[in-house]
């Protein structure tokens, strides 16, 4: 093998470069990372659902990770909200009740109101319903599953509030975020499906179009509110 031997300008040290090979690029996402988006779509599409246990051996055993690797992945979803752990330490998809879907979705209504009322005295406005209205489309499609469309409807709202340029608003957003993942989990597929429906949010961004703060407002509220209330109805019944 041919070595190119350098000496080192400031120690005098040699230092030896070796001629390598070109290697095939490693997968961008970790194992950690992957699991966690892995756990997150089996939590979001109600494969595991709310209440149920989650086992290190069986879940790392079906990712095929290290219990190291898992734990670190449920670190995350505890953080975000979407595990707890119960008296005993033991984790478990989070259960909320009906007291803390409305304050998640208060909350929500609170920081998009901020948004759509920024966007709608925006300079850009044009080119910001175009990117919102992208969003909306990607609605449309009901033949994705049910992991995809949560993605979707989480992109929307975030992507509204990023359109602001206000990092604190985005920062806040996102910390709720895996909280909303809960309710979307809470309220099952069906009513799931039916609260991120396209025509939901097609309202928001034509009054964001019109440039009326005070419409775009009362449509977020509306927005939140209904949900809230749907999802509810479901946990009573």
């Amino acid at each position: 093998m041919d070595y190119d031997v350098r000496v080192s300008e400031q120690r005098g040290d040699p230092l030896v470069s070796l001629d390598v090979p070109a290697l095939g690029g490693v997968d961008r996402q970790t194992l950690r990372e992957q699991s966690l988006r892995k756990l997150r779509e089996a939590i979001s599409s109600g494969q595991l659902e709310p209440g149920r246990r989650l086992i290190e051996t069986e879940l790392s055993e079906a990712l095929s990770v290290s219990r190291g690797t898992l734990r670190e992945a449920l670190r995350h979803l505890v953080q975000e909200g979407l595990v707890v752990a119960d008296e005993r330490g033991k984790l478990l998809v989070r259960a909320l009740s009906g007291a803390e879907v409305r304050d998640i979705f208060a909350v929500r209504a609170a920081l998009e109101s901020l948004a759509v009322e920024t966007l709608c005295g925006a300079d850009d406005r044009a080119a910001i319903v175009g990117e919102l209205r992208a969003a909306v489309d990607r609605l449309r499609d009901l033949g994705q599953d049910m992991a995809a469309l949560v993605e979707a409807d989480l992109a929307f709202h975030q992507r509204m509030c990023e359109l602001t340029g206000n990092a604190a608003l985005v920062q806040s957003w996102q910390h709720i975020s895996g909280l909303t993942r809960a309710t979307i989990v809470r309220s099952g597929p069906e009513l799931a499906v039916r609260n991120m429906a396209w025509q939901r949010h097609s309202p928001i961004v034509d009054a964001i179009e019109a440039g009326d703060s005070t419409r775009a407002r009362e449509v977020v509220r509306e927005h939140m509110q209904e949900t809230a209330e749907r999802i509810v109805a479901v946990l009573r019944d």
